[in-house]
């Protein structure tokens, strides 16, 4: 089985923009380095910060690019060149308006479906990767800017959903890559919320 060696979650780089809804993919990676007690390392070529760690046995490079969201494919695609990684070896952790927060689905490839960090790494690795999407909901109002929603921050009450979520979403990223999408899929798909 080729497994995934590189997760690359998608946020903007900065203070500012810690903790808004764009940025759950840093977050998940966080937790994650976190709970593996790793540190973040910054690496110019890729314009990344990385931290390995391992899920089971399996080496695994988490990844938070520098470059802002839109520009996401740069260090994905630096990252495949330096490796020679297809990009069957890259999952992608990124925030999903279309899903009501906490909701996680896990899915081999697909389209960019309007996320511009997504566009940017299919322009600059292929499509083949796969990608985990984290709900952060829709807008509350029509008349409201979608950049305003998406660099907004969660209420409390919604960071503690969040919370759960990245547990769970870390557990569905183990499953990805000691057992194959098919069993993690499984896992996380069939939970319409993290429990």
């Amino acid at each position: 089985m080729e497994r995934v060696r590189v997760i690359v979650g998608l946020g903007n780089p900065g203070e500012e923009y810690r903790k808004t809804r764009h940025n759950v993919g840093f977050q998940l990676l966080d937790q994650i380095a976190s709970a593996h007690n790793n540190p973040w390392v910054w690496e110019r070529r890729f314009q990344a910060d990385t931290c390995l760690v391992e899920f089971g046995l399996h080496p695994v490079l988490l990844v938070k690019p520098r470059t802002f969201v839109n520009r996401s494919g740069e260090t994905a695609a630096a990252l495949a060149r330096y490796y020679r990684y297809p990009s069957t070896r890259f999952c992608a952790v990124f925030d999903d308006i279309t899903l009501e927060p906490s909701r996680i689905k896990l899915s081999a490839n697909g389209s960019a479906g309007g996320h511009n960090g997504i566009s940017s790494m299919i322009d600059r690795l292929g499509s083949d990767f796969y990608r985990m999407r984290i709900g952060i909901g829709g807008k509350k109002h029509p008349q409201m800017d979608l950049k305003d929603w998406v660099l907004g921050k969660f209420s409390s009450a919604e960071e503690n959903q969040m919370e759960e979520a990245y547990t769970h979403a870390h557990l569905g990223l183990e499953l990805l890559v000691a057992q194959g999408v098919e069993r993690a899929m499984n896992q996380i798909n069939t939970k319409s919320k993290a429990s």
